[in-house]
């Protein structure tokens, strides 16, 4: 063999071996291209694949609901899921505007959304630990995560999201993009509820207004919306601690503070000091009352997310003198009591109080309570007499105890006075001021039990009535409210105007509209319909004023002018006083919520009736809150025309002429549909005799004390003896 062919064959043995491994490193390299151009066009097709921002709707972050009595005092938020107050720009401190660049995005203010350098670096320290430890998002890419992407964790929405990103830059200043992030972030959930946004964050963890935030806090704070539940303060106190010290390290490597700053800092504690911010409420009765009609009307999710403000009628003045009054007559002794005052002008609730402990019951005495009436329900007869023009004194029937009834409807049945004697022949006014059961149950057979329950009805009465005798001397199936008794009453009080009870004086919504008035919806609106006319409304007055001054209400004289009527049920059960003044109609409840437990000896030895504690309380409070006013009631614009009544038991007779108003309202001030007071549609059939749920023994004996002064004397009558109330 030659050199030559030696050579070339040594060159063919050792080159073999080089030339495949250039080769596959060529392929390989040819292969590392063709992912990188095909990663390239993934990420460019995808890109472009994604919306343009223009085109999508950010998520709203809602505000919390929150309600204000009517001097503007706040009262408490309507509880949520998520809590976010809205925040304005000068809110917001340099030190929490650090701390959050300093911790989620160094280079912030270098990059337009994205920041390629830190998704290396975040790349390099997740290989080189084995597992992520960081994410490279930006604070504008999480901003566009927020509020234009779902969290599911993909490369797609990695890709949307870093596009997405700089349109948003291209769009909007640092300083905004930053300000949005801060409002919009969660920050933790306590209690159940999430912190949304840092304004809230800085209420729930340190009971602090933003702006006044230390620095120690706002690293708590800036720390937190990379993963709220591992770092939280009120959870693992300990990790929240690293946190903290994590961001205030950094802050000192990057200039924002001294070291000297930071290491004092970390030495203190976390500093939380919970708030009662979202969660204290003022008047809790009332405020559920006013959250459940605001439910009603708009939904219970937009009202708790909807960031109104609104506004109610509730006087706190009133509200603590009621409760004080209360306490200062029946603390202690075992009965509960609840008192409604609602403005005749106008509707308005201004006080809705009770002896309860929110902490202990929910339930609202005030208006969920519903409890048998007694007497206090005689008004809505002595209404029914004199709209139909009923003289109260020149109709006159004989008080007899007992008072045997026969009638073809209604059957045979008994009541008893009080007394358990008659009191001879009275007049409807006298027998007004005795509360004589007598005289008002055939008074109720002469007009018609089903026309006293459309007075009641007329005169804002919701409950179940079926139109029975018993409901004339306060024998309800299933009782009354106070708010009902003080809405009732209170359509005598304003000239004969039945009145909506209105909560609500004014809405205003986060994009400033305002709802007033004429503007609020129908339910809220102030309503007024005439059911009788001035003269009746006046007469009625004047009889109930009587009352006060020598009948059955004597405790509750307040030194200027006032009406009112007593009642107390079967068995000192339940007792009442419900009157008003010019200005104010209030209701007065005693007794026990769960139980029907007889008050007997409870008031210095006597038993409780509606003389006694409630008539002391009315009295009282209403002497507290009428202020400086103490004029007389308006005299009407029109007079009662009356005549003798001519009844199956009445004694005196005539035509009927004069006075009459019809029950239907005048055109143009009909009911709507969401009129609360709008009598119900429930079947008002007449039962037959003996049919079931015509009870008897659902006749009301009051308990009531004997006037303490004489009442005036009939026309033509001999005086004769007044019996108890009955």
């Amino acid at each position: 063999m030659t050199h030559a062919q030696r050579t070339k064959r040594r060159r063919r043995g050792s080159g073999g071996p080089r030339n495949k491994a250039l080769l596959a490193l060529m392929v390989v390299g040819i292969c590392i291209v063709l992912a990188g151009l095909a990663g390239v066009g993934y990420i460019v097709s995808v890109a472009a694949s994604a919306p343009p921002l223009s085109s999508l709707k950010p998520r709203v972050t809602g505000n919390n609901t929150r309600v204000f009595a009517a001097d503007g005092q706040p009262l408490g938020f309507i509880e949520a899921d998520s809590l976010h107050l809205p925040m304005r720009s000068e809110e917001i401190p340099d030190v929490v505007k650090d701390a959050t660049i300093a911790i989620e995005d160094e280079r912030y203010y270098k990059h337009k959304g994205v920041d390629y350098e830190g998704v290396v670096r975040a790349a390099i320290q997740n290989v080189a630990s084995r597992k992520t430890v960081q994410g490279g998002s930006t604070i504008t890419m999480q901003l566009v995560r927020s509020l234009y992407i779902s969290n599911e964790r993909t490369y797609t929405r990695k890709i949307r999201e870093a596009k997405l990103a700089e349109e948003l830059e291209d769009e909007q200043s640092k300083e905004w993009i930053l300000e949005k992030y801060l409002d919009s972030i969660p920050y933790g959930t306590v209690g159940g509820q999430s912190a949304i946004g840092i304004k809230a964050a800085a209420k729930i963890y340190f009971s602090k207004d933003l702006e006044d935030i230390s620095l120690r806090e706002a690293a708590l704070l800036a720390g937190l919306p990379q993963a709220p539940t591992t770092y939280s303060p009120t959870r693992s106190k300990g990790a929240a601690k690293a946190r903290r010290n994590d961001v205030l390290d950094k802050m000192a490597e990057l200039g924002m503070v001294t070291a000297t700053r930071a290491r004092e800092a970390k030495s203190r504690n976390l500093g939380l000091k919970r708030s009662e911010f979202f969660t204290r409420r003022r008047e809790e009765y009332f405020f559920d009352y006013v959250k459940d009609q605001l439910f009603r009307e708009y939904g219970a999710q937009t009202v708790r997310q909807g960031g109104m403000k609104v506004y109610t009628t509730i006087d706190l003045n009133k509200q603590e003198q009621a409760r004080d009054t209360i306490a200062d007559h029946i603390g202690g002794i075992g009965p509960s009591s609840a008192i409604v005052t609602i403005n005749p002008r106008n509707g308005y609730i201004e006080a809705m109080a009770s002896s309860g402990d929110y902490g202990v019951s929910n339930f609202n005495l005030a208006a969920q309570g519903h409890r048998r009436p007694g007497s206090t329900f005689k008004v809505m007869a002595l209404m029914t007499a004199l709209r139909r023009g009923v003289d109260p004194d020149g109709t006159s029937y004989v008080s007899k105890s007992p008072t045997l009834i026969d009638d073809p409807i209604y059957g045979k049945f008994e009541i008893d006075t009080y007394s358990n004697r008659g009191a001879g022949s009275m007049s409807l006014r006298r027998a007004t001021l005795a509360s004589d059961n007598s005289v008002y149950i055939q008074l109720a057979m002469d007009l018609g039990p089903d026309e006293v329950k459309r007075t009641a009805r007329d005169m804002g009465i919701t409950s179940t009535l079926k139109g029975y005798p018993a409901e004339t001397l306060g024998g309800l199936e299933n009782g009354v409210s106070p708010l009902e008794m003080a809405t009732a009453y209170a359509s005598i009080a304003s000239g004969g105007l039945r009145l909506r009870p209105t909560a609500i004086e004014k809405i205003v919504f986060p994009d400033g509209r305002v709802e007033k008035g004429k503007d609020l919806p129908p339910r809220f609106r102030v309503k007024k319909v005439r059911i009788f006319e001035e003269g009746v409304a006046a007469k009625a007055t004047e009889i109930l004023e009587q009352n006060m001054q020598g009948g059955t209400g004597t405790h509750a004289i307040i030194g200027c002018p006032a009406a009112g009527k007593t009642g107390t049920t079967d068995g000192n059960t339940d007792a009442w006083f419900v009157g008003f003044t010019p200005r104010l109609t209030t209701a007065v409840w005693v007794g026990y919520p769960k139980d029907d437990i007889q008050m007997n000896g409870l008031y210095f030895g006597r038993n409780v009736d509606g003389g006694t504690f409630p008539a002391d309380i009315w009295g009282d409070y209403m002497g507290r809150v009428k202020g400086s006013f103490c004029s007389d009631f308006e005299p009407p614009g029109t007079p009662f025309i009356s005549s003798p009544f001519l009844g199956k038991y009445a004694k005196s007779g005539g035509a009927l002429t004069g006075g009459v108003v019809d029950a239907d309202p005048a055109p143009g001030t009909e009911p709507d549909p969401t009129d609360e007071t709008t009598p119900d549609t429930e079947e008002e059939t007449k039962p037959d005799a003996g049919e079931e749920g015509f009870d008897p023994t659902q006749y009301e004996s009051d308990a009531q004390a004997p006037p303490e002064t004489e009442a005036p004397a009939d026309p033509g009558e001999g005086g004769g003896a007044v019996a108890p109330p009955g």
